[in-house]
Formats: structure tokens, C-alpha cells, sequence
């Protein structure tokens, strides 16, 4: 009974401190933000909202609604503001009880000239879902390539963007950090994102000297299925012949990437020659390639890369179906990585990879390899190396014969 009663009570008092958070927010319906207006009525709207907040750095509270608030793009951000919902991440979709349309804090994005929202330093969106319903689901043809949903300044620095609980449905791009050289971005905090970018590209960044990180993020066509919606085999053999990546970094410092999944897009990771960090805990489903790796030098062009699994299965040929690439300079740490494959009748597939790391170019590299499963590749040797130059150890590996494989290669003197 006193266990009970603790309870009781612990859940009344987050009841009282989730109310009284969001008092002290303002709701944007008292801006005039309704789901009964135009789009561009509510995108003017949510502009005077913003524009009143950037002085105070104020919350501003998506109301949840049973239809989603019609919205045009080209919002801005300002300095010091929030946007915050009702919603944690949503990666099957909510659903209203008797029509075919998400519910709760839900922007219905049609406009395709602009990106929806441009965010500048101190800013914070969380807890909302983006829903461009007027997206094709059928005909890759057809495929409206939106501009992304979110997108830094470009004409300013940005520094300190907090992108949280959000989820997609239909978006081409969902978050671009590509910044122009002379205005980097900083301390960009990407975490708990779900959607399925028909461009193939769910976050990019480009130009963040100060340690961006993407956390707990998940790229799925399956994300509408709750609301009753489905992308076609067509339309997802079309985003992977993009050939694009999900995730991208480039010119970065020491970048975080935690816990990120990719299903059915060519590319799972792009790690571009400017850049250096950790990456942990992935898992890339039905990829031509999971890991792109680069380097432009060998003083801090390294990467850690662990503990994750790659099912390289979805290229066009053999040849260009590989769990891991890395060339240019730099050193690549690779523990406890498992690769495999095998069919999925999502989307077109050759149910096998060539081999399991391909080295290329003509620079001196390091790459070591520590308690590796490699299966399901064709090639006599798990690793190819067109590199004359590249110093590679592997241990404690596993090779598609389930036998120990240990292997050092060096450049011939």
C-alpha cells in the first residue's frame, strides 16, 4: 500500500511539474497558429511568435491538434527560441482514431520553394512531427524533392542547436548543417529523430569545428505505417539509386555518432576527408555501402568505429556493394563490426556483398580490425586492398567459413 501510494504520488507530482512547464510556455494559437487557417496565414503567424520570443528567449508550445496546422516554409528560427511539442518521437506515426492523418503537435508542410524552417544560434525544436502529406507514395516520378525541413543560417554563424523527439513523414531532406566556410556552425545536437528522407539524406553537416553529434537516430520507409500510409518498392528503390548517404559529416571536429540506423538507403555513412570521431553502436540494413571513410592526413584523420552491424545488399552490382570503403590518410579502428547479408523484399536486392572492407587509393593508411564477423561476401578474401601502400592488422576475426581470420598486410619494400 505505502509502495502505491509513493507512486501516486512521484506521478502526480510529473504531472504537476509537466503542467506547469507548459504554462510558462505561450501557445502558439494565441499568435493566431490554427489548424483551421491558410498556410501562409499560420507561417506568418508563427513568424510574429518567434519574433516576440527571440527577446526573452521563450518557449513557444505547439498546441497538439486533431488536423495538423496547414504551414508555408521559409520560417526562421530566431536567436533564443524554442519550439516544443507534445510529442516524443513518433517512428510509426501517430494516428487520429477515425481518419488517415497524424495527430498531436504536427506542422502539414506543403510548400516547395523554401526550406520549412531556418535556425539560427540558441535555438531549440522538440517533440514535433513534420508532415508533408502531399507526398508521393507510389511513383518515384512523382517524388516532390522538398526542400529540406530544417537547415541552418547560411549567411551567419550558428552555434548551439538543440533538434530533439522529432519525426518525418514524407520529407526529401530532413536536416541540412551544411554551412557555408565562412560561417561555421558549432555544438550541433541532433538526438531521438525518425524518418525516411526519399532523397536518401537525413542529416548533413558540413563546416562544425566544434564537436556536432548525431544521437539515436532511425531512417525507416516504414515510418507512416500507424497512419496507414506506405512508400512502394518503386519509390524506395528510387532513394537508394540516389546514391546518397543517410548521415554525413564533413570538416568537422571529433564528431559523436551514437546509436544511428539506416534502413534502405545506398549509402549509411559518409565520414568525409575533413573529419575525425567516434562512431558506436549503428546499425546500417539494406545498404549498397555502410561506411564511406576519408582522410586528408594522418595526424587527426582517424576514426573509431564499433560495435555495429552492417547488411551491405542493395547495389546495382556486386562490385559496388561493400560494407566498408576507406581510403585517403589517417588511421580507422575497427572492433567488434559484424557484416552480413542476405534478401529483403522492401526493396531490389542482390542478397550478398562483394567482401567486407574495400582500401583504395594510393596513400599511406592504417587500418586496424579487432574481433570482426564477416559473412555472405563472394570474394575469395574478405578484405580487397587496391592500395599499395595501406598497413592493415586484423585479429580475432571471423571470416564467411566461420574461421579464425588474422591477417597483417604491408607495403612491399
Amino acid at each position: 500500500m505505502k509502495h502505491t501510494r509513493s507512486v501516486l504520488v512521484m506521478l502526480l507530482l510529473a504531472a504537476v511539474m509537466l503542467s506547469t512547464a507548459q504554462a510558462q510556455m505561450k501557445s502558439i494559437q494565441e499568435f493566431g497558429v490554427l489548424p483551421t487557417n491558410e498556410a501562409s496565414v499560420n507561417a506568418k503567424n508563427l513568424q510574429k511568435a518567434i519574433d516576440w520570443a527571440t527577446r526573452s528567449g521563450a518557449a513557444l508550445y505547439i498546441e497538439p491538434v486533431e488536423v495538423p496546422y496547414p504551414i508555408d516554409g521559409g520560417i526562421i528560427l530566431k536567436k533564443n527560441v524554442s519550439l516544443v511539442g507534445a510529442n516524443g518521437p513518433t517512428p510509426r506515426g501517430t494516428r487520429h482514431p477515425e481518419a488517415k492523418r497524424p495527430v498531436g503537435s504536427v506542422f502539414n508542410i506543403t510548400d516547395d520553394s523554401k526550406p520549412f524552417i531556418v535556425v539560427e544560434s540558441g535555438t531549440r525544436i522538440e517533440g514535433i512531427q513534420f508532415w508533408y502529406s502531399k507526398q508521393e507514395l507510389e511513383d518515384p516520378a512523382k517524388v516532390i524533392p522538398y526542400p529540406p525541413t530544417i537547415q541552418l543560417n547560411k549567411m551567419a554563424f550558428t552555434q548551439g542547436v538543440k533538434l530533439a523527439d522529432l519525426t518525418f513523414y514524407g520529407e526529401y531532406v530532413a536536416m541540412d548543417f551544411n554551412a557555408d566556410p565562412k560561417f561555421k556552425c558549432e555544438l550541433i545536437l541532433i538526438e531521438h529523430c525518425y524518418g525516411y528522407p526519399l532523397s536518401g539524406e537525413f542529416i548533413r553537416i558540413d563546416y562544425c569545428y566544434d564537436i556536432p553529434r548525431f544521437l539515436h537516430c532511425h531512417v525507416n520507409p516504414a515510418i507512416m505505417r500507424e497512419i496507414g500510409y506506405r512508400f512502394s518498392k518503386a519509390v524506395i528503390d528510387s532513394v537508394v539509386d540516389r546514391k546518397t548517404f543517410a548521415y554525413s559529416v564533413n570538416h568537422t571536429d571529433n564528431a559523436q555518432l551514437m546509436d544511428v540506423f539506416t534502413f534502405a538507403t545506398w549509402g549509411g555513412i559518409h565520414l568525409g576527408s575533413e573529419s575525425y570521431g567516434q562512431l558506436t553502436n549503428f546499425n546500417l540494413d539494406c545498404v549498397a555501402v555502410g561506411i564511406y571513410k576519408e582522410g586528408s592526413n594522418t595526424k587527426n584523420r582517424n576514426w573509431q568505429i564499433a560495435q555495429g552491424s552492417i547488411i551491405a545488399n542493395a547495389g546495382n552490382t556486386l562490385e559496388e556493394t561493400r560494407p566498408i570503403i576507406i581510403e585517403g590518410q589517417g588511421h580507422t579502428a575497427i572492433s567488434n563490426v559484424e557484416a552480413f547479408s542476405g534478401g529483403n523484399g522492401a526493396l531490389t536486392n542482390l542478397e550478398k556483398s562483394y567482401d567486407f572492407l574495400w582500401v583504395k587509393g594510393d596513400k599511406r593508411l592504417t587500418i586496424s580490425l579487432f574481433g570482426c564477423r564477416m559473412r555472405n561476401y563472394t570474394a575469395a578474401d574478405p578484405l580487397t586492398v587496391d592500395n599499395p601502400n595501406a598497413v592493415i592488422q586484423a585479429v580475432a576475426c571471423v571470416d564467411h567459413a566461420e574461421e579464425l581470420y588474422n591477417r597483417i598486410i604491408q607495403p612491399t619494400k
